[in-house]
């Protein structure tokens, strides 16, 4: 297969009408669509639309998978519940994520070219890993974003050694936030370093007697535009909303405090890491190769005991392999030969093992084929 294309698209906010369904087929025949969805893959050709216009139009969530190594995932985003603020202090460069406004919303793309797969991935499964990471970026939770500043220390030109990380950093790795790690094939070095280094912060979830302790605290007037909103069931947000509150009540500060490490402390800490792997992986090799080679030798000294013990009967199978004036058997009775001679010199024999060799050599000196071998083995 020279070219692979996978688009799937996912719709969370508001259902696709009928209307939006047809318009999208005009765009592909062939695409799976339902009320929440637009799944297509290309063997060849592509998509005749922008990824990203579709978005912005239809969907909330976008990921696309290409044979060639390049990964993508967008959002939509309402723009009041997105802290655009905060969001430009991480400095991402746009090759990587590109974030704009859209009218009443906010578009994330993060883009990774060139990602190696060990096994052949058709894209189907990513974005179900993937979707819980914008309820978590609605929520407050901008670790996402700090995942994409790691992946910028791999680029030493990008990020230099004294710069700081433009928040507390990764504190813990959700299942999302861990998928969107193995989407995006972050340096797992890196990864761990971030993640082993850092101390928890205040930055993470609300214990549930904080969380209690801020809906208790709410004015009463909020309490009920917050139930009449509810009924309503017209706000598919209003969560989102409540768990940002609640964490930015907690610590109005939270997304900046804590502490901070230098590019050149990540990257240093995951040298370390990636030398202690390659440690551990060449102890485990060599202990391998010890176990292999001692088995071996086991089985090979078991073989010459039991060679052994057959004693005048092996030189006759030598002598009945030789009659046959093959390859085959002059190799088979070339290998017994060499096993007879490791026994003898063992045994303390082996002159008496050597005046038989030179006896075949004058009895069989007209088969060249045969006496090529014995040479060949050393004998």
């Amino acid at each position: 297969m020279s070219e692979y294309q996978y688009y799937e698209f996912q719709a969370i906010d508001r259902a696709l009408s009928a209307g939006d369904r047809e318009q999208l087929r005009a765009i592909s025949s062939r695409a799976r669509i339902t009320a929440t969805s637009f799944v297509n893959s290309y063997d060849y050709g592509d998509l005749k639309a922008d990824p990203l216009k579709l978005l912005e139009r239809y969907f909330d969530l976008f990921c696309y998978v290409a044979n060639w190594g390049t990964h993508q995932l967008a959002m939509r985003l309402p723009k009041r519940l997105v802290d655009l603020e905060a969001l430009k202090r991480f400095d991402l460069d746009e090759d990587l994520a590109s974030i704009r406004s859209a009218g009443e919303h906010v578009i994330v793309s993060i883009n990774r070219d060139e990602t190696e797969e060990e096994d052949w991935d058709d894209g189907s499964g990513h974005l179900a890993a993937l979707a819980p990471l914008r309820a978590e970026l609605l929520a407050g939770d901008l670790q996402l974003f700090s995942l994409l500043w790691l992946i910028q220390l791999e680029d030493e030109d990008l990020i230099p050694d004294d710069a700081v990380e433009p928040a507390p950093g990764l504190t813990h790795l959700s299942g999302p936030l861990a998928a969107l790690a193995d989407f995006l094939a972050v340096n797992p070095d890196l990864l761990e370093a971030a993640v082993e280094t850092q101390e928890p912060v205040s930055s993470s979830d609300p214990s549930p007697s904080e969380i209690d302790a801020f809906v208790r605290g709410l004015p009463e007037d909020d309490k009920v535009a917050l139930l009449l909103r509810l009924y309503s069931g017209n706000d598919p947000h209003l969560g989102a909303e409540l768990r940002r509150q609640c964490r930015e009540a907690r610590s109005p500060a939270a997304h900046i405090s804590g502490t901070r490490r230098t590019a050149g402390e990540l990257r240093a800490a995951a040298r370390r890491i990636g030398e202690e792997r390659e440690r551990i992986a060449k102890e485990k090799a060599d202990a391998a190769r010890r176990r292999q080679q001692e088995e071996k030798a086991k089985a090979r000294a078991q073989h010459l005991a039991t060679l052994a013990k057959r004693g005048e009967a092996v030189w006759r199978q030598v002598e009945d392999l030789i009659v046959m004036r093959n390859a085959s058997a002059y190799e088979q009775a070339a290998a017994l030969l060499v096993d007879v001679g490791e026994i003898a010199a063992a045994g303390g024999i082996r002159d008496k093992f050597d005046r038989r060799i030179a006896e075949l050599h004058v009895r069989h000196a007209r088969k060249g084929q045969f006496i090529a071998r014995l040479k060949a083995a050393g004998l």
